[in-house]
Parts: C-alpha cells; sequence; structure tokens
C-alpha cells in the first residue's frame, strides 16, 4: 500500500490527525467500538464529520454518535445495501441517517461511492442504521418462507421450474424469487457473508422491536431459523444457510 501512496500510523488517532472528514466501514458495533477511542475524535479537525457506513446497532451508535457530538464532530450514518455486483459497479444503496444538512456537505464524497439515486435519506440519527436492518429482515423472512413453499411444493408434486415461474409473476413475486432463487437451484447458498453476523444482525433488529414496543412474532421465528442454522454449520459464509437446513428438516435439495 505504501507503494501507492499510503503512510504508516501507530494508531488510528495518529492516522486521522486533523482530517475534515473520517470515513469507517468494520464489521459490527464491536468492531467500530475499538476502533473508535475518543482520542479519534479528539483528533479530527474543529468541525470535522464522521461517516460511518458500518452496519451498526442502533443502540451501539448513539453511544458513539454522543462521543463523537463531545468533541464538535458531525455524524452521518450511511450503511450500505446491495450485491458484491452492486459494489463493482458503484452502484451500492446508502441509508442515511442525520442532519440533511451535513448530508448535503457530504454528499460529493458520498456520489463517489455510488449514484445519487441510490442516496437514500432515511431521517434522523440511526434511523440508517434501523433501515438497513429491516432490509436484512425482510430479505432474510423471504428466503426461510420461500423455502418452506418451495420444499411444500415439491413434496405436493410441482415441478419447481414451474413454480418458480409462478411465483415470480405472481403476487407473490418479489426481487428475492426473481434474482435470488436461480443461484439456490445452481447450489449457491450466497457464501459472500457470514451466517454469524447475518445472525446478529436479526437479533439486533428483533430486540429494538421489543425495545420500541412493536410486535414481533415473525421476527423471532426469522432469528430462531438462523440460530438453528448457525449451530447447525456454524460461523461460516452463507447468506442461504437457513435455506440449507430446512432443505435438511425436509429430506430433499431445491434443485429442480
Amino acid at each position: 500500500m505504501r507503494s501507492l501512496g499510503a503512510d504508516w500510523a501507530p494508531s488510528v488517532a495518529a492516522a486521522v490527525a486533523g482530517a475534515d472528514v473520517l470515513v469507517t466501514v468494520v464489521p459490527g458495533p464491536d468492531e467500530a467500538a475499538a476502533a473508535l477511542p475518543d482520542a479519534v475524535f479528539a483528533a479530527l479537525a474543529t468541525g470535522a464529520v464522521w461517516i460511518d457506513m458500518t452496519s451498526n446497532a442502533p443502540a451501539a451508535a448513539r453511544e458513539l454518535r454522543q462521543r463523537a457530538g463531545a468533541h464538535g464532530v458531525d455524524v452521518l450514518e450511511a450503511p450500505m445495501g446491495g450485491s458484491p455486483d452492486d459494489a463493482e459497479q458503484g452502484r451500492l444503496w446508502l441509508f442515511v441517517g442525520g442532519s440533511a444538512d451535513v448530508l448535503d456537505r457530504c454528499r460529493p464524497l458520498l456520489e463517489a461511492v455510488t449514484t445519487s439515486d441510490r442516496i437514500r435519506h432515511m431521517g434522523g440519527p440511526v434511523t440508517g442504521y434501523t433501515t438497513k436492518l429491516l432490509i436484512n429482515l425482510l430479505w432474510f423472512g423471504q428466503a426461510t418462507a420461500t423455502a418452506e413453499a418451495l420444499l411444500l411444493g415439491r413434496r405436493a408434486g410441482i415441478d419447481l421450474t414451474a413454480l418458480h415461474g409462478t411465483l415470480a409473476g405472481s403476487a407473490a413475486g418479489s426481487d428475492f424469487i426473481r434474482r435470488d432463487l436461480p443461484a439456490l437451484f445452481a447450489g449457491d447458498y450466497l457464501r459472500s457473508y457470514g451466517l454469524d453476523r447475518i445472525h446478529d444482525q436479526l437479533k439486533v433488529i428483533t430486540e429494538e422491536a421489543q425495545d420500541l414496543g412493536t410486535p414481533h412474532e415473525m421476527a423471532d421465528t426469522v432469528l430462531r431459523i438462523h440460530r438453528q442454522a448457525l449451530e447447525r454449520f456454524g460461523p461460516v459464509d452463507g447468506e442461504l444457510l437457513a435455506v440449507a437446513l430446512l432443505e435438511e428438516a425436509a429430506g430433499t435439495l431445491l434443485r429442480p
């Protein structure tokens, strides 16, 4: 990296000293807390902005925001959504939470990551993080519900290819059914993200529902199935390993 112009620093605080903008992308809440002691925020320039693109937990993020604010640092969250292909094409979604004024200041930086139409301002602090977690809850919920429906359909004698095409064009159709099921049918469990991370994020959004007093029966079920998948397969990559768990329970694979 030095050959490309990077410099070595003995600490994060030393690396960001005097910077106007700090952008962080780490795996999750624990890593964010470990990487961002108060010394990091204190080292930034006066009026600096911290942009966090981590899929953080709302409670942990609130604490980090308070610590940053105590040092006069403005905060903008922008967790990312999309596929590896979206990242390569510069088409990731950014779910932004924070002040509209801070977003306006940072928009040119964010547009270096993605297109302007994929920068979505969701509201005030932690709304971006929560949006990302809600999307994950719905996507993994669709995966498990769709797998159950397909396993039932196959057991009932319906051809999987015919069922897939019919579901895709029906009122039950979704991007998951149209875009992601072909990978599953080919035996690809989308091994680009860790099952342990998936479980942790589902746990966070379920706890958020509990804290806010909203119903969470479906969230509980999706979390339980992914916990069982984690116990069965371990902390390996595989966004659709909960489907593999259901296939094992049914004694059949979802292959046309």
